[in-house]
């Protein structure tokens, strides 16, 4: 019995050390998505701006855009925010917003103040399409391509160096590819 009870310790520790070594060197923004190479999931929500107006997932056909998830309750969405407006402005970008969450007005108040780098943004106050894309928090940026089909998922705040390394060359490849 004496040897059991210091048997379980030693275990336990060597399970534990295995798996924090497992760990080391990986990045924390990078999430593995189960819908890379998927179409994105099929929803119908209100656009944030016109309630009236109902938004599917056709909204991703025909170019290579971006979905920024998003919501003003998130500090790193602020963060990223005048790059957001950069990129849609200066290099054209189309991005679309995913309004994570978020109060209506509140999202509106926003963009108004900070300006509007979507080209329209979805209003997903229960975070149902969050839920289905396997939105972990905001912000989170999606590549799509034309087709609708979600290519390449950021975790975190997008950046110009995050603009230049990671996500240009997806959307670039994805351009090419028509």
């Amino acid at each position: 019995m004496k040897r059991l009870v210091l048997f379980v310790p030693v275990v336990l520790v060597v399970v534990l050390g295995v798996v924090l070594f497992a760990g080391i060197g990986k990045d924390p923004n990078h999430l593995e998505s189960v819908l890379i190479g998927k179409p994105v999931p099929a929803f119908s929500l209100a656009a944030l701006k016109q309630p009236g107006q109902s938004l599917d997932s056709s909204v991703f056909q025909g170019e290579v855009s971006l979905l920024n998830v998003w919501g003003t309750w998130c500090p790193a969405c602020r963060d990223e925010h005048d790059d957001l407006v950069w990129l849609a402005r200066e290099r054209g970008i189309p991005i679309i917003g995913l309004n994570y969450k978020d109060k209506r007005e509140a999202a509106m108040a926003w963009l108004d103040t900070l300006g509007d780098p979507y080209r329209l943004n979805i209003f997903d106050p229960e975070g149902r399409l969050g839920f289905d894309l396997g939105v972990y928090g905001a912000p989170e940026t999606y590549v799509i391509d034309s087709k609708g089909i979600v290519r390449y998922r950021h975790v975190g705040p997008v950046d110009e160096k995050v603009w230049q390394q990671d996500l240009e060359p997806v959307v670039r490849k994805y351009r090419e590819q028509g």
